[in-house]
């Protein structure tokens, strides 16, 4: 094969958090495995063998319990400590055998392979390397723009044993196969909705929208759709991103354990879902302005009073400082907190962020001192050396009543000492 013009790959990680719990229960190669949501609640993930049976996506645990434990179905609580040291083994690995890389989510990235003379020899490699050095099996889609790419890679997974998890539509005649036969709701970005909008204009497979005229997408829904519709044509419209904009906003918020009637705990939740916030706030070296704090209980049991309020709590000055933050959402919760309630969800969301240096504040505002920076930056030192919460704030308990249900967790094998994998003889 010649030396290819433009041609961007997607790596995506196979049923990612099955084939993480896998790597080190060699006895569940071909067993059925699903990954249930935070405090055990609904299916968030299946290897191939539970898709098989059926089970569906956020599928109720408790619902589907008595037919998982009949199919002899492997089930594991999240183990998102876990996932995310083998996401970063996993991105490292293809980092160093591609000229560019946008990590795109934690099982996916977007590798430029433009003018690499065998793109599909890179493929096959890339998939080699990433199941030798880490054990997770990913498939690989190659083609022009980052939306065929992405249907690649579909065809990939779902044509395995004829591709051997690698598909290149480089090629013009490769290309047009795929996008007829695949169905416009594969496409990146269209969703149920869209779907449905698509198929009233006769629009039912990737070519009937690849052809469709773009104006007329652009004018009757989106810029977005006019984008992907000219991506499926081969023109490019997205571009890699090598380093990931900082967000806008960041959210930390997470279901109770256990119903919370008393105000201590939620304090206690509170303040760690703010510490969490912050650490995720100084790694992309932004600062905020607001913090909004809510709370509410759960909204689905008919016997139980429902409640639910936020508020917004402004800031002295942009800050990344935890305790700052914390004594801000922590006032804020006593105004929103109501007696009588069982509260089920706290969240924490960090509003009005900003990068340092890119704005201007009035010139006798009150600005963080140079103190809070050194100690946060202590902080996230010794942390990132010894692992997360080695150091925290008074108000963060360590392992609280109130705490995620998570009972089937497998071990920390890669981040914990005292639970690293132990071979014995026998």
């Amino acid at each position: 094969m010649g030396t290819t013009e433009r041609a961007i790959a997607l790596i995506d990680c196979n049923s990612f958090y099955a084939s993480c719990e896998r790597i080190f229960r060699p006895d569940l190669a071909r067993t059925p495995i699903v990954v249930l949501s935070n405090n055990d609640g609904c299916v968030i993930a299946r290897s191939a063998e539970a898709k098989k049976l059926g089970i569906a996506m956020g599928a109720p645990y408790f619902q589907i319990r008595r037919d998982l434990e009949r199919w002899g179905v492997a089930v594991f609580s999240s183990n998102y400590a876990l996932y995310g040291d083998i996401s970063e083994r996993v991105m490292a690995v293809i980092e160093s055998l591609v000229p560019a890389l946008e990590v795109y989510s934690i099982d996916e990235a977007f590798a430029d392979l433009s003018g690499i003379a065998d793109v599909e020899r890179l493929g096959r490699t890339i998939r080699r390397e990433v199941l030798q050095r880490t054990g997770i099996p990913v498939g690989v889609g190659i083609a022009p723009t980052k939306t065929l790419a992405k249907l690649a890679n579909h065809t990939a997974k779902r044509l395995q044993q004829q591709t051997g998890g690698v598909v290149n539509i480089c090629e013009a005649h490769k290309r047009d196969w795929v996008l007829r036969n695949t169905a416009v709701s594969e496409v990146w970005g269209i969703g149920r909705r869209m779907t449905e909008h698509l198929d009233r204009l006769g629009i039912k497979t990737a070519w009937d929208l690849a052809h469709f005229d773009p104006w007329t997408l652009r004018k009757q829904f989106s810029v977005v759709v006019e984008k992907t519709a000219r991506e499926l044509r081969s023109t490019p419209c997205l571009d890699l991103e090598q380093v990931a904009p900082p967000k806008q906003e960041i959210c930390c918020s997470r279901m109770f354990g256990q119903r919370l009637r008393e105000l201590p705990p939620i304090r206690e939740a509170v303040a760690t879902y703010a510490a969490r916030a912050c650490e995720k706030l100084r790694a992309q070296h932004s600062l905020c302005k607001r913090v909004r704090v809510s709370i509410r209980t759960g909204m689905f049991n008919p016997d139980e009073p429902k409640f639910s309020k936020g508020i917004v709590c402004e800031l002295p000055y942009p800050t990344d400082d935890t305790r700052l933050v914390t004594r801000a959402a922590l006032a804020g919760l006593e105004q929103v907190y109501r007696e009588g309630f069982a509260f089920s969800k706290a969240e924490i969301l960090l509003m009005d962020l900003r990068q340092r240096g890119e704005y201007t504040d009035d010139l006798f505002a009150e600005v963080q001192p140079a103190e809070s920076e050194r100690v946060m930056g202590v902080l996230d030192q010794i942390n990132a050396k010894w692992g997360r919460g080695t150091i925290r704030p008074g108000r963060v308990p360590t392992a609280p009543d109130w705490g995620m249900r998570r009972e089937m967790m497998s071990q920390s094998y890669t981040t914990r000492l005292d639970e690293l994998w132990v071979v014995g003889c026998r």
